[in-house]
Formats: structure tokens, C-alpha cells, sequence
């Protein structure tokens, strides 16, 4: 089915875009272009569209065809309940990274001003949530990606909250005396000749955030063994991880030293965080 070269209704335009891409795809892309609701999508099928937006509808059915993430063609993704702005700097948030959320929230909801650090935060999912979380929190954020900073930057200013971002390769920036209550990380944990990054909207995301040596645990790694430096005693360290490294990562944890040392399964069943309690 050609595109309509005329003027163009609503009707209309989904029913081009749905021979070439999902119909929930293609609604969520037309109420983008438009700025509207679903409910007035379906309510005025027959409405005409402006020219300035059937066009822009039509180059973004041609991204998506090509496999590029709907989310970076809207700009957008929830997280906890949160809109968040996304680009290809920084990685898609996924709903099992809502679990070290919920672990974290319960570990210190009660606890007043917790010092957190967030490493690698990308688009700032994790800090800014806790931010917003937990009760008042001193929150300092890292990553090696400038770019990645702008958009978590971005993010604190559209939701409100007030974190130290610091341009760092994990630890490296960070001061001697600089102490946390909790240190929490999604760092790239795939292995890099993983197959999977060659399909689905993984081509699109950066590779240096997915990907991770040739066991995927070298960022892990590096975050376990530094952590003790910066963490206050008592203190927590939080991770995310791949769905067949929860073993490899606790045996990392017991050898740093960490003590209480437990992994979480997410809504797939899947051990995604595990944890430990750092004894100094």
C-alpha cells in the first residue's frame, strides 16, 4: 500500500502505516507527531491531517522499518511511572531494572539523607528515582559519556530533582574521602561477541554500554572491586546483571568482601540484582 498523496486523514494514515509496522506502533508514532491523545484518534478518525505532520508520520514509519527503537523516534520512555527523554547516547529503559529500584527503595526508605551513588547512569533512570524515592537523598551520578550526561542532565531538570553529575569512568573521578550509603549500578554486562547485538533495537543502542569483555563480566568486575573504597561500613552495593551471571557475580561480591550477599529474580523469573553489605 502506497502512501496517500493527497490530503490525508487519520483513518487513513494508520491504515498506510499498519501494512508496514505494528498497529500499536503506529498509533503511538501518529499521537507523537501530533501531540495527542489516543482517545482523540479514535474519536476523529476522519479529521485531516496537516501536511507539516503526514510527512513527519511517514519519515518516522520509515525508521521504524528500518528497526530503529521507537523510543529514540519519540524521544521518550516510562520508567517507574516516569517520563523519561531517551536518544541513541544512551541505553532504553527496561522494566527489569525496576526491580534494583524497588530493592533499593526497600533497603533505605527509612533511612534520612542516604548518600547514593549511581554509576554509569546513562539517561539518569536510577538516580533520579531515587532522588525522588527515598528521603532526601545526597545523590552523585557518573559516566564516561559526556553525551550520556546531557540527556541524565536533562532528565533531573524535567523532573526536578537536584543530582551531582560527574564525568567519570566509574570510580576514577570520585574523591579518597568520598563515602556512600549506597552504591547502585546497571553497567554492560553482555559478552561482546554476543549475537544478540546484532538484532533488534540493540544495533541502535551505544555498544559501550551493553557489552562487556569476552564474559561480559568486566565492568562488573571493576565495580566490585572498587566499591569498598567508597563505601561507608554498613553500606550497600546494588547491581544489575545478566540472566546467567547472578552466580559468578555473588562469588565476586564474597571475594571483595562483602557480607549478606543475595540475588532477586524479576518478573521473568530471571536472578537480574544481586547484592551485598559492605564490613569494611
Amino acid at each position: 500500500m502506497s502512501a496517500p498523496s493527497t490530503e490525508t486523514s487519520i483513518a487513513e494514515a494508520l491504515a498506510w502505516a499498519r501494512k508496514r509496522i505494528q498497529p500499536l506502533e503506529a498509533r503511538l508514532l501518529l499521537r507523537h507527531v501530533c501531540r495527542t491523545s489516543a482517545a482523540h484518534l479514535a474519536a476523529r478518525p476522519e479529521e485531516t491531517l496537516p501536511l507539516a505532520q503526514w510527512e513527519a508520520f511517514q519519515r518516522l514509519i520509515e525508521h521504524r522499518v528500518a528497526g530503529e527503537p521507537i523510543a529514540y523516534l519519540t524521544g521518550e520512555r516510562e520508567f517507574y511511572g516516569r517520563a523519561f527523554f531517551v536518544n541513541a547516547s544512551v541505553l532504553i529503559p527496561r522494566p527489569e531494572t525496576e526491580l534494583l529500584i524497588e530493592l533499593a527503595v526497600a533497603h533505605f526508605s527509612a533511612v534520612p539523607r542516604p548518600r547514593v551513588l549511581d554509576l554509569g547512569t546513562g539517561s539518569g533512570i536510577l538516580a533520579i528515582t531515587l532522588a525522588l524515592e527515598l528521603d532526601h537523598p545526597v545523590i552523585t551520578a557518573t559516566d564516561i559519556s559526556r553525551d550520556a550526561l546531557a540527556v541524565a542532565t536533562a532528565n533531573a531538570l524535567r523532573l526536578g530533582v537536584g543530582i551531582t553529575f560527574l564525568w567519570s569512568d566509574w570510580y576514577a573521578l570520585l574523591k579518597r574521602e568520598d563515602r556512600f550509603r549506597l552504591i547502585v549500578a546497571n553497567p554492560p554486562y553482555i559478552v561482546e561477541d554476543d549475537p544478540h547485538l546484532a538484532q533488534g533495537d540493540l544495533r541502535f543502542e551505544p555498544r559501550a554500554a551493553l557489552a562487556s569483555g569476552r564474559d561480559g563480566l568486566r565492568a562488573l568486575t571493576a565495580i566490585i572491586a572498587g566499591a569498598g573504597r567508597h563505601l561507608e561500613d554498613g553500606g550497600w552495593l546494588f547491581l544489575e546483571h545478566g540472566y546467567n551471571q547472578a552466580a559468578a557475580v555473588r562469588g565476586l561480591l564474597a571475594d571483595a568482601g562483602f557480607a549478606d550477599i543475595a540475588s532477586w529474580k524479576d518478573m521473568a523469573g530471571i536472578e537480574r540484582v544481586s547484592a551485598g553489605r559492605w564490613t569494611g
